[in-house]
């Protein structure tokens, strides 16, 4: 196990960032009060009594997380506290409903300084203030404190609303991401300023594939949609699959960021975090592959980014920090050895890490320090599955040459990963170091991508079943094994995840596996809801508890849960119906008393 990274051992050198940032959070819960209808399960039967309160708080939920761009709510960004700014296309009318709100709500509009064909057009650090980016239909948040509609995260809300019968909200969410093509030049992180210069993981078409099948089973195939929505698929995948997002010559893809320097998100919600890497790497030098610039006082150098930290050497017994010092009445018995900052590369990566959603972990190096070097298992298990849609969806438009194109892509793409990606002894998908030309040994979680998107052969998915210890814990599947301080590392456990993993082991087969490890998260999800009445993003799957204790980045645990609440309904649509109705009896009970944290090395 690794030892924990960001519980530092405290040094009489101490750091001081030459800039403070103070981050903006906002708190959110709400409890539902209306029942409402529980749909039925798949048998026909009614969903049990002991889950109709915290189907009503989803059910309740989709709508208290809808935003709108003709609201007050939306536009008046609670993230600064500077007046709102709302950016339009270049080439975008402004229209007379956004007119009319601005003397309302007291915010202003403008348009992007050029029209957008493709991605990485505008510099989005020049765009001062930032602000939300605009969208013509309504959709679902996260949770509380967001007001923009994120990448990834909007799949599995889309799954739950389709699972809800709220197809139309589903696909007008859809439809705001052929908007961010056709305006933003790509599928965007989320509908803010600052991300244009990144994406997220591609799960477009299977986005648009669940709203079609859901308007085609209740009756209304919409074949001229899908023949749209393929257009803008197409301009998806021919993203990943470009400069800068190839992973060197082994036919994959990575995750890269165009933008440079300080994520901005970063600076701004997670206090002190950049200050933190830099003591880590300090104190870890054989870690330290260049992410740090170190220069004598005063000096300035053109590899660094952002906040310059300074070394401070002190007598013993004596706090490094000048204003501590001064306040004790005490001369600060310390000099300053030297200036520190992170480098470049080392912020590249940072951002990059953030396009694959999976911020903070450890796997592409401490940190995420490395991802851009890296050919994702996620990244191409996803692709593989947009070549494969893509195809289907050719098939089902007439366009039998395109379909023969996009099975050569898959299977061109299915040899890379196996030869890539594939570890045969250890029985495991990992990522791969392009630039070092070596396969990762950290074990995570999306090893079961390939299962879920199909590619893996009935003996790499019995190889990954093996290693399923690895990941199980009390209250469903780790990220990984690894306790890194990160909150895409052990001890928690994600709702996204939990369905991918599920649906691809019951797609081998494995569906004794999937009842009980999709049990296990269900019940803990609905023990934390008898407990506080919340869904929560994250939870800690051994102590089963939304209580978490993250000290690399963002620390909050925040209360919705859009992806929750997709996931939940799903993965209870799947379990057996003796395994529902045992966790509707447990909800009559007296929620527990939270677990005691075990550390990963007891298990």
């Amino acid at each position: 196990m690794h030892t924990p990274a960001a519980h530092l051992s405290r040094l009489h050198a101490c750091f001081f960032s030459a800039r403070r940032y103070r981050g903006l959070i906002a708190a959110f819960a709400f409890v539902a009060v209306s029942l409402g209808v529980v749909p039925a399960r798949p048998d026909g039967s009614a969903d049990p009594h002991g889950l109709t309160p915290i189907r009503a708080y989803i059910s309740t939920g989709w709508d208290t997380l809808t935003r709108s761009m003709n609201e007050c709510s939306t536009v008046v960004d609670p993230k600064f506290a500077a007046a709102s700014v709302m950016y339009l296309p270049a080439d975008f009318h402004e229209p007379a409903a956004l007119t009319a709100l601005q003397n309302q709500c007291k915010f202003e509009v403008k348009h992007l300084p050029r029209v957008i064909h493709h991605p990485g057009e505008v510099d989005a650090d020049s765009l001062n203030p930032p602000g939300l980016l605009y969208l013509e239909n309504k959709y679902v948040v996260p949770g509380g404190r967001f007001n923009e509609m994120y990448g990834w995260d909007s799949y599995f809300i889309i799954r739950g609303l389709v699972r809800d019968g709220r197809i139309d909200l589903a696909r007008g969410m859809v439809e705001n991401f052929f908007f961010e093509i056709e305006h933003y030049g790509n599928v965007l992180n989320a509908n803010r300023s600052y991300y244009l210069s990144r994406s997220q993981p591609p799960f477009l078409t299977s986005m648009i594939l669940s709203v079609y099948d859901s308007q085609k089973t209740a009756g209304h195939e919409d074949k001229n949609w899908l023949a749209r929505a393929y257009a803008f698929a197409v301009r998806d995948h021919d993203m990943w699959t470009q400069e800068p997002h190839l992973a060197g010559s082994t036919g994959l893809s990575r995750y890269f960021d165009r933008g440079n320097g300080p994520s901005p998100e970063s600076v701004k919600d997670e206090t002190g975090h950049y200050r933190d890497v830099a003591a880590f790497f300090l104190q870890h030098p054989e870690l330290d592959d260049h992410y740090l610039v170190r220069k004598p006082p005063g000096q300035t150098s053109p590899l660094t980014f952002g906040a310059q930290y300074s070394v401070r050497v002190c007598d013993s017994g004596h706090d490094a920090s000048p204003k501590i010092a001064q306040a004790a009445g005490e001369h600060a018995d310390c000099e300053t050895a030297e200036e520190i900052a992170l480098s470049a590369n080392f912020y590249k990566g940072d951002r990059s890490m953030r396009e694959s959603g999976y911020d903070i972990s450890f796997r592409f190096g401490s940190y995420g320090a490395d991802t851009q070097n890296y050919a994702p298992v996620c990244l191409n298990s996803l692709l593989y599955k947009t070549e494969k849609d893509l195809q289907r969806m050719s098939e089902m438009l007439g366009k039998a040459e395109e379909a023969h194109k996009w099975a050569r892509l898959a299977d061109e793409r299915k040899a890379n990963i196996d030869k890539y990606l594939w570890n045969e002894k250890a029985g495991m998908f990992f990522d791969y170091d392009f630039v070092k030309q070596q396969q990762s040994t950290y074990a995570y979680v999306t090893v079961f991508y390939p299962l879920w998107v199909g590619l893996a052969t009935p003996d790499q998915a019995k190889g990954v079943m093996k290693n399923l210890s690895t990941f199980e814990q009390p209250g469903g599947l780790v990220m990984s094994p690894h306790e890194t301080g990160g909150q895409w590392d052990f001890p928690y456990a994600w709702a996204p995840n939990q369905l991918i993993s599920d649906e691809g082991m019951r797609r081998y087969g494995f569906n004794e596996d999937a009842d009980r490890v999709s049990y296990k998260f269900l019940s803990t999800v609905a023990e934390n809801f008898r407990r506080d009445g919340t869904i929560r993003e994250k939870y800690n799957a051994v102590t089963r508890s939304s209580e978490t204790a993250v000290t690399a980045g963002y620390h909050i645990n925040i209360v919705g849960f859009g992806w929750t609440n997709g996931a939940f309904l799903n993965l209870l649509y799947e379990l057996p119906k003796p395994m529902a109705e045992r966790l509707a009896k447990e909800q009559d009970s007296a929620p527990p008393v939270a677990a005691k944290v075990v550390s990963p090395s007891a298990n």
